[in-house]
């Protein structure tokens, strides 16, 4: 929005121009966004408390969680705020791709919102069953599958890159929807689980997307794309700025939700981040880069079907308890321990996906 008139005024003042390069917008994005969650942090956690919309805490969980009850929550309606006003003002609003991934993240930000709303007004932690929650997931996952499918020129664009492989790559076809169905919903998903200690999922979330929107930059950068071996995709630049966007509205939102938290992203934040990061490596070819980049979400995953698989079989629980951060918790690890150790792992496995940039 703002880079239009920006355009419009360069014929008053030639400075104006200087906001049509992407790398200002795309840190004028991260101040934008971060600015956001400090002014209207405060304001948000006040009405959540009036609200009474507090934290419900599982009967099984640690009893260490018990002093978290009643902390406000549904804090994810900030940081999803944030990054679409930040995008909305930086963002190049003619690329269909910022569309794109602005409706994914709000229409996941929404069956999360519905899901934390039911938890506050049954009063318990169930919130939507399973099978609403997974079928709108479903049909929304479906949806941006089938359209980046019906808008793609070539069938490289449905294909699936190898990392640090030159030239290879899995052509999908129609089966390019379901991938892009199974990453996104499962990218959301994994978030969602981890966002189970103060801070533990939004500083993972923060360093993934920056690494995005390293790939976006150079994706939709013609010559860099072709230096570095990766397809060019035409307006996948603009990305870079809805992940600056995430990452600094995930750093205001960190200040407050950072052991001991003063308020939780809730399912409405955690299904909405994961859902962003899942599309976005889609439309940037970088899905099994963001399986090692996001090695955290991963593990806290598998932990839960390793859990479920093993009980079911040997009727015995091979962690202490699912996801895996509480295994880690029942045996005796502080709670800042586990977050800052989790965030250290995010950090090498995030300049392990940034090596494949030139490792090809």
């Amino acid at each position: 929005m703002l880079m239009y008139l920006a355009h419009l005024l360069e014929p008053i003042f030639s400075g104006f121009r200087v906001f049509q390069f992407l790398t200002l917008r795309a840190i004028l994005g991260v101040l934008t966004a971060m600015i956001f969650s400090f002014v209207f942090g405060p304001k948000m956690i006040r009405l959540l408390t009036v609200r009474q919309i507090g934290q419900y805490v599982r009967d099984d969980g640690p009893q260490s969680h018990l002093v978290k009850a009643g902390t406000p929550t549904m804090g994810g309606t900030l940081i999803i705020a944030a990054v679409i006003i930040s995008t909305l003002l930086w963002a190049n609003l003619a690329d269909a791709w910022v569309w794109l991934v602005l409706f994914v993240t709000a229409a996941f930000g929404a069956v999360g919102f519905v899901d934390d709303y039911r938890k506050l007004k049954f009063g318990n932690s169930k919130g939507l069953s399973a099978r609403a929650k997974y079928g709108w997931q479903t049909v929304i996952g479906l949806a941006a599958g089938l359209w980046l499918y019906l808008v793609a020129a070539s069938p490289a664009e449905t294909s699936v890159l190898i990392p640090m492989v030159k030239d290879v790559a899995v052509p999908l076809g129609v089966g390019y929807v379901v991938w892009t169905y199974l990453v996104v919903v499962g990218s959301s998903n994994a978030v969602n689980l981890t966002d189970g200690l103060d801070g533990l999922a939004i500083m993972p979330c923060v360093l993934v997307a920056a690494a995005l929107a390293i790939f976006a930059y150079v994706t939709g950068h013609a010559e860099f794309s072709r230096y570095l071996g990766f397809a060019y995709i035409h307006g996948a630049g603009e990305l870079a700025i809805f992940c600056t966007a995430i990452a600094g509205a995930g750093l205001g939102f960190l200040w407050f939700n950072a052991y001991p938290a003063q308020v939780f992203m809730g399912d409405v934040g955690a299904l909405a981040l994961g859902a962003a990061l899942g599309i976005v490596a889609v439309i940037v070819r970088q899905e099994l880069v963001l399986l090692v980049m996001g090695g955290i979400f991963v593990a806290e995953t598998v932990s839960v079907m390793i859990q479920v698989v093993g009980y079911k079989l040997t009727g015995r629980r091979i962690f202490r308890m699912a996801p895996l951060h509480h295994h880690f918790e029942l045996k005796g690890w502080a709670e800042p321990k586990i977050i800052v150790r989790f965030w250290i792992i995010t950090l090498v496995l995030v300049l392990i996906g940034l090596s494949t940039l030139k490792i090809r």
